[in-house]
Parts: C-alpha cells; sequence; structure tokens
C-alpha cells in the first residue's frame, strides 16, 4: 500500500445474480421474473466499495475463488481504489447470492459462501498490517466467527475504530462484543439480538440500550425508511431517512455501514457520520443492484446540501 488506509474492511466477496420479479414468491410458489442481472455484491465488497466511494482510502481482508468470478470481482475493487493485497484466491468457489428483487423494493436473498467460507484467523493474522494501521476496521458475518473476532480483537488493541455489521444476526462471543465499538444492525436483527420487537425509532432506541448493555460500546439500529437510531452511552440520536422512490433496497445497509466508516475515519462527528450514512443508505435504494448501486461522494454532498 502507499499508505496507511482510512478503513479496513475484513469480509465477503460474492458475485450476486439478482432477478427482478412482480412480487416475492410464497413458499412452493414459482414466479416469472421480467430481468436477470449478474453484478458484483457480497457485504464486505459493497461496504469497501460504499467506504472508498465516501472518500476514504480502503483496503480488503478476504477470500475468493480460482474462477471467473473471482477475476472479475478483484478487478472491481481494484477499479475502485481498493488495496487487494489482503485477498487470496483459493480453491473454492467464488461467494454467489441469488437475489430475487420484487416491484415495490422488497427483496429475497440466499447467500452461497464458497471462498469467504474459508477465511481463517491465520489469514487475518498473515495480513495484520491492514488492520494494525488502519484508523476503522468493518467486518460482517458472512465469514467464520473465529476470523471476524480475530480482526475485531486485533483492530480493538490496536486502537482502530471498530465496527461490526452483525448480519446474518447470530449469538456472538462475549469477548467478541466487547471488542465493538459499533454495532451496526437493522431492525430485524436488532429485534432478534435484543429480544424484542422493533419497529418504530422508540423502539430501536430501546434495542440498543439493550444491545449496548450486552457489552458493544455505541448501538445503531437501522430503519429502512425510518432512517436509523444511535445509542451511545451520551445520547440517543435519530437521522430520519431522505424521502426517496425505493427500486432495490439490497445495498441500503451496506452503503450505511461503509458510509460512516468512511466519515468516522474523517474524524467527524457521531451526528455527522450518522447523518452521512442515512444519506447513503437512502440514496442506495434509488439504483438496481448491489455494489453499483452505492453513491459516490459528490452526490452525497450535493443530497446533503454541502461539502463534507
Amino acid at each position: 500500500m502507499s499508505r496507511h488506509p482510512d478503513v479496513t474492511v475484513v469480509g465477503s466477496i460474492n458475485q450476486d445474480m439478482v432477478a427482478r420479479v412482480p412480487r416475492l414468491p410464497g413458499a412452493g410458489q414459482t414466479v416469472l421474473g421480467h430481468e436477470l442481472l449478474i453484478v458484483p455484491g457480497g457485504k464486505g465488497l459493497n461496504q469497501a466499495v460504499a467506504a472508498a466511494r465516501s472518500g476514504a482510502s480502503t483496503a480488503f481482508i478476504g477470500m475468493v475463488g480460482q474462477d471467473s468470478a473471482g477475476t472479475h470481482l478483484l478487478a472491481v475493487l481494484s477499479d475502485e481504489g481498493i488495496d487487494t493485497h489482503g485477498v487470496l484466491r483459493v480453491g473454492a468457489l467464488t461467494g454467489r447470492a441469488l437475489i430475487a428483487v420484487a416491484d415495490d423494493g422488497e427483496n429475497h436473498i440466499v447467500v452461497v459462501p464458497g471462498a469467504n467460507w474459508v477465511v481463517s484467523p491465520a489469514h487475518i493474522d498473515h495480513h495484520r498490517v491492514r488492520i494494525d494501521s488502519a484508523r476503522v476496521v468493518l467486518a460482517q458475518l458472512e465469514i467464520p466467527m473465529d476470523a471476524v473476532e480475530e480482526a475485531m480483537q486485533r483492530a480493538k488493541a490496536g486502537g482502530a475504530h471498530t465496527i461490526l455489521n452483525a448480519t446474518p444476526p447470530v449469538e456472538l462471543p462475549p469477548a467478541l462484543i466487547r471488542s465493538i465499538d459499533f454495532l451496526v444492525v437493522n431492525e430485524h436483527e436488532a429485534a432478534a439480538m435484543a429480544e424484542m420487537s422493533v419497529s418504530t425509532p422508540a423502539d430501536a432506541a430501546a434495542a440498543g440500550a439493550a444491545l449496548r448493555a450486552q457489552g458493544c460500546g455505541v448501538a445503531i439500529v437501522t430503519l429502512g425508511s425510518e432512517g436509523a437510531v444511535l445509542v451511545s452511552e451520551d445520547a440517543t440520536l435519530h437521522e430520519p431517512a431522505i424521502p426517496v422512490e425505493a427500486v432495490d433496497t439490497t445495498a441500503a445497509g451496506d452503503a450505511f455501514a461503509g458510509g460512516f466508516a468512511a466519515r468516522l475515519a474523517e474524524g467527524a462527528s457521531l451526528a455527522d457520520a450518522l447523518r452521512w450514512a442515512v444519506a447513503a443508505g437512502s440514496l442506495a435504494v434509488t439504483s438496481l443492484g448491489a455494489a453499483p448501486s452505492i453513491p459516490v461522494r459528490a452526490d452525497l454532498e450535493r443530497l446533503l446540501g454541502r461539502p463534507a
């Protein structure tokens, strides 16, 4: 790397197969799609792209297969200016995601992890320079838990801000929770982890407090069209979403997480980082696809009516 990364993302890389359908199928049902797109995805890749497009120098640690999808996805990361020296090619299928997107923007997603499930603590340790030198380290749960723990605990020990987007939701080891400065979840994940119903900003604030009580520093609950709620030791902040016409909600949470990481790395206040992240998530739903829908810094500055 030519310089230390602002943000290092540890996570998944997928090739997404996106089918547009008039409505999402129920159990045992078949619906006819009217469009098929094959696009870059995976929560790790999406969040790295979001951080880079928000202006952060970004590095990635993960794995792809020795197949054409892996070659393409490495090129996608490189084209975004993301350091890919931490991405290893292995003898497994590059991760795939099968996504159905309804005309109202809602989606169903099935992920086949492939090479993502080969990421190990040893691989994290081998590329520890990209964690030790970063301002912010961001991870998700689409790679093995022990690799996530290694990344978060190493980053915490090294003084970086740690962000875990806890999706898909699973029970988190106590030591991992204690290493998380910012826990980012949507309303469904918050409900599962806090064991309470979450549908309103007030619910999200209560869930955020319950998540903080489990040991993380700051809890952030995203609420789709209701924006997001941040609960810290000092304050509870609600940032409403920006009204937009939803086309595809697939990468909204990833745009949020990557945008938040980038602004945090710049030294922005929590209120400013939250506003930026909500704007990124709002813009992301106006376009089809995962990584292709993630907004660039200039668009976010224009939407927010000010330079970042």
